[in-house]
């Protein structure tokens, strides 16, 4: 992962990660520090104390990008074996690049942390603020899943656990670092000191995981990486510590002290330190085994040909979105608890509902269909399929913003926005009105389809387990906001007619019926080089394989489709049914008569205007 041990390159490497992943940190958090202390008024603008966070994060992201171009740079050179002059000297740096993954990972990490620092430039609004979060997760995951995560034996199982810590750790050392330069900006509630707790636990626990994935037990004290790992554990855990009491205090009504949110924060940015110079030496399990080719491209050994038990029974937890399905089940159970405490109802359908969607979740990105999905082109579409429309259709039947929005507090007068009014922002801002725009919704969830397997965008996803991730989550999100338009009952986007619903539901399906006609009769490989490179014994036939997963992908569209037909027409009927009870109510206490009567004065009146 370095150059050479003490040579100028590997020094400037160290220095390198360092600055460009701790000024990621410091923006990605300071951006979740200023959206959760601000008190932007009616329009949105930010307030003064809040607009120092603002500042804070938009000078602190030119220094994300000097960095992260520094380092493509560095890391290709490091790469290559050779140094950083000579590679610029040469004019390799192009070649260079193209054969270093980690080099990539700090492309795409320079390009959005670009979007972040353009961003912050041009607006002081708290909902774009929100937005920006998005660039900001994908530059801060970018570089972490192209290192020693993302290679050998179980990095599957690695990468999805260094998304969450890579975050994790950001948002810790961002938060406290806004803290401690924005003293004065400490809300009653304790948000910051909250969060901070919980990045902290999670970034400790995916930690150790990772730690003791990648260089074992016996290898903790007898490796530099293995030390390293342990005083990143130790300055998280003695940060966790002060920041508990520091909520205590707040809390209580106090303040938090000034010297204990300074300490707080230098102990995250030891953690980083620690975590960057794990980052450019080689993992000791890396070293230490021989893998095989199943090893390198999926992480782990097939036991033979897939069979109906071997998809439900061969796991491989995803600690990514497994772990996310299991908490959105159990957040969703604890609003559920918090209406039937004080006496409100919910109905069961939208608990089974959901309930069913996160199990579905969980089986699609852990069961056997993701082992052998990401080997097997046939039975990622039986994944793709699940995350595209069964499980958005399920998630969004389950209503969790009408469920948030009615099981969170509501903030007191004279207090800062909580998570109900960060909640009620988000949906009504431009942003979400955008996305959840049919037409947009449309576009994505159908163009992104022949986006990701008609063009070679494929071939790189398929190659890497974060393209699995990314598969996964894009294809999910794009389907919630599908259906969202369509079936949904949470409060957000102006929605159409029912009938228009139900035509721009139709107008999806000839349009899946090509995809999987077009796959059916392609007589190249998706994804040809590394389902070659894999050579499994039960697939003799690549072209085969790929026209069964075009069978799957045609037919099984049909049944997500019914059962939103069946969903809309029993919404339309409960509408029709509540607006006949309406008009029967009026007409029952005489508003319709003095309505109609109404009504005919003035068309008497604008009659007698016209003569």
């Amino acid at each position: 992962m370095s150059y050479r041990s003490g040579s100028p390159t590997s020094a400037a490497q160290v220095l390198g990660m360092f600055t460009a992943t701790l000024s990621g940190a410091a923006c990605l958090g300071g951006l979740v520090f200023l959206v959760i202390t601000a008190r932007p008024d009616e329009r949105g603008v930010l307030d003064t104390a809040a607009f120092r966070t603002h500042l804070m994060a938009e000078r602190l992201s030119l220094v994300w990008v000097a960095g992260a171009v520094a380092m493509v740079a560095l890391q290709a050179s490091a790469d290559a074996g050779v140094p950083v002059g000579r590679v610029l000297a040469s004019g390799q740096l192009g070649s260079a690049v193209g054969a270093s993954e980690a080099a990539r990972g700090w492309v795409a990490a320079a390009v959005f942390a670009t979007l972040v620092a353009v961003g912050l430039r041009l607006t002081v609004r708290w909902e774009w603020h929100v937005v920006l979060m998005i660039p900001a997760v994908v530059a801060v995951v970018a570089v972490p899943v192209t290192g020693n995560a993302g290679q050998g034996p179980d990095h599957d199982y690695a990468t999805g656990s260094v998304i969450v810590f890579a975050l994790a750790l950001a948002v810790l050392t961002g938060v406290k670092i806004a803290a401690a330069g924005t003293p004065g900006q400490q809300p009653e509630r304790g948000y910051p000191q909250t969060v901070a707790l919980l990045a902290g636990a999670v970034a400790l626990g995916y930690g150790a995981f990772l730690l003791a994935l990648l260089a074992g037990p016996g290898l903790l004290l007898g490796s530099g990486y293995g030390r390293l790992g342990l005083l990143a554990a130790a300055a998280l855990l003695a940060g966790s510590v002060i920041d508990l009491r520091q909520r205590r205090t707040v809390r209580a009504g106090g303040q938090p002290g000034r010297a204990a949110t300074v300490v707080s924060a230098l102990t995250a940015m030891v953690a980083v330190a620690c975590v960057s110079g794990m980052s450019v030496q080689t993992a000791p399990r890396l070293l230490a085994e021989q893998p095989t080719i199943f090893d390198i491209l999926l992480g782990y050994d097939l036991p033979g040909a897939p069979t109906a038990l071997r998809l439900l029974t061969f796991w491989r937890f995803d600690t990514f979105l497994g772990t996310a399905g299991l908490l959105l089940a159990a957040a969703y159970l604890v609003g559920v608890a918090r209406l039937r405490r004080r006496g409100d109802r919910w109905p069961v359908g939208r608990l089974v509902s959901w309930l069913a969607g996160c199990l579905s979740l969980v089986l699609a990105t852990g069961s056997g269909v993701r082992s052998y999905g990401s080997a097997m082109f046939s039975v990622h579409m039986v994944e793709h399929m699940t995350l595209n429309m069964f499980v958005p259709i399920l998630l969004v039947l389950g209503a969790p913003v009408t469920l948030a929005l009615r099981a969170l507090p509501t903030a007191g007068s004279g207090q800062p926005p909580g998570p109900r009014e960060w909640l009620l922002r988000v949906i009504h801002s431009r942003f979400t009105g955008f996305l959840s725009n049919p037409i947009t919704a449309f576009v994505l969830f159908v163009g992104s389809l022949y986006a990701v397997y008609f063009t070679p965008l494929f071939d790189t996803l398929v190659r890497y387990h974060w393209g699995h991730e990314f598969m996964s989550l894009h294809f999910m999100l794009t389907g919630y906001l599908f259906y969202w338009g369509i079936i949904g009952v949470d409060p957000g986007p102006r929605r159409l007619p029912f009938i228009g619903r139900l035509g721009l539901l139709f107008a999806v399906m000839p349009f899946h019926a090509f995809f999987g006609i077009a796959m059916m009769s392609m007589t190249s490989e998706v994804g040809g080089n590394f389902y070659r490179g894999l050579a499994l014994p039960w697939v003799p036939n690549l072209n085969d394989d790929q026209h069964l997963g075009g069978a799957i992908a045609w037919g099984a569209s049909e049944l997500p489709i019914l059962m939103v037909v069946v969903a809309l027409v029993v919404q339309w009927a409960r509408q029709d049914r509540r607006s006949a009870e309406r008009a029967d109510r009026h007409a029952e206490s005489g508003y319709a008569d003095d309505e109609m009567e109404a009504y005919n004065a003035m068309l008497r009146e604008l009659a007698r205007t016209r003569r």
